[in-house]
């Protein structure tokens, strides 16, 4: 099969039968072998309806209903795990995104050899104070940590080679960092496209405010994650040696100077009356406590089972 194309869908029953019918065309014209694999987010309209009667319409649409609303990502994890297609194609189901790329991604992806290929959309026709200002932050802001140099991470419209989505696993909302996490499965050949997006056609959109807190921290997670998963000693134990050098740098200029008091007959306060007494102790309580906590990672790592579950791309045998 040549390409599968993933929706997540969350209350969308007025444009998915246009939808359905629009990659259907593309797919027809350029004489694709296909699937189209919807996955209904727990909506309560009747988008579960309008799934199961464009399945009787087209053999090659396939449907997952969620018993309730667990989230895009999970939608497009159960998505990933039963796709057939050489190439994956991901989009939303609102008619933002357009059937008509796909052939382009395609072709960046079987052709041009890339892993993964992004969308960018260009020229937005979203609002500007609330979507297209934080969006090119957000977007500033994932290049400079990740190294990733994507103008659009977050697009719903993009192409992977199929090894790629079986070896990574998004959850929570890690969707919107799923080139990262391709990135961080060794999958490094990751490209852009320029996609034409157009304005929503039904409904509102499902994201509110709260994306602007969930998303910064899900993107320390999966740094986190996929840096120091396997050796946790080396984010904590590292900050726990520094944190017991500053207490001891505190406790050791607290000592030079009660000698130097003490062999010049002066006077001085009682070391517990010095703020670096506290810093000192603190620091070094911390330090332990970071320790401790690299220690306690690296047993429970130490005894996961897949420890040594490394992704091969290919082998060769004599």
């Amino acid at each position: 099969m040549d390409i599968s194309v993933v929706v997540p869908l969350f209350n969308e029953e007025e444009s998915l039968p246009e939808l359905a019918s629009w990659v259907k065309n593309v797919m027809d014209e350029n004489r694709f072998s296909y699937e189209i694999i919807m996955i209904d987010d727990g909506s309560n309209d009747n988008s579960w309806k309008v799934v199961q009667n464009l399945q009787k319409e087209n053999s090659n649409i396939k449907g997952i209903k969620f018993r309730r609303n667990y989230g895009k990502s999970a939608a497009l994890f159960c998505g990933f795990d039963i796709v057939q297609g050489d190439v994956v194609i991901t989009m939303d189901a609102d008619l933002q995104d357009n059937p008509d790329e796909i052939p382009g991604l395609f072709r960046m992806v079987k052709e041009d050899g890339y892993d993964l290929v992004s969308g960018w959309k260009k020229k937005r026709k979203d609002p500007v104070l609330t979507k297209n200002l934080p969006s090119k932050f957000y977007n500033w802001t994932v290049r400079r940590m990740t190294g990733i140099k994507l103008h659009d991470m977050n697009c719903g419209l993009k192409a992977y080679r199929k090894n790629v989505v079986k070896s990574i696993e998004v959850y929570g909302e890690m969707h919107r960092y799923i080139p990262v996490l391709a990135k961080w499965a060794g999958y490094n050949n990751i490209g852009e496209k320029v996609v034409q997006h157009s304005e929503r056609k039904y409904g509102v959109t499902k994201f509110g405010v709260e994306r602007f807190i969930r998303g910064p921290l899900d993107l320390l997670s999966v740094m986190f994650i996929s840096r120091f998963v396997k050796r946790p000693m080396h984010f904590f134990g590292v900050l726990g040696i520094l944190m017991i050098m500053v207490g001891l740098a505190a406790a050791i200029w607290l000592g030079v100077e009660k000698i130097i008091q003490l062999k010049h007959g002066i006077v001085g306060n009682l070391l517990t009356n010095s703020p670096y007494f506290y810093i000192a102790l603190t620091a070094m309580i911390i330090g332990a406590q970071f320790f401790l906590a690299g220690f306690l990672g690296e047993l429970v790592s130490r005894s996961a089972t897949d420890r040594n579950k490394y992704q091969v791309d290919q082998t060769t045998s004599e």
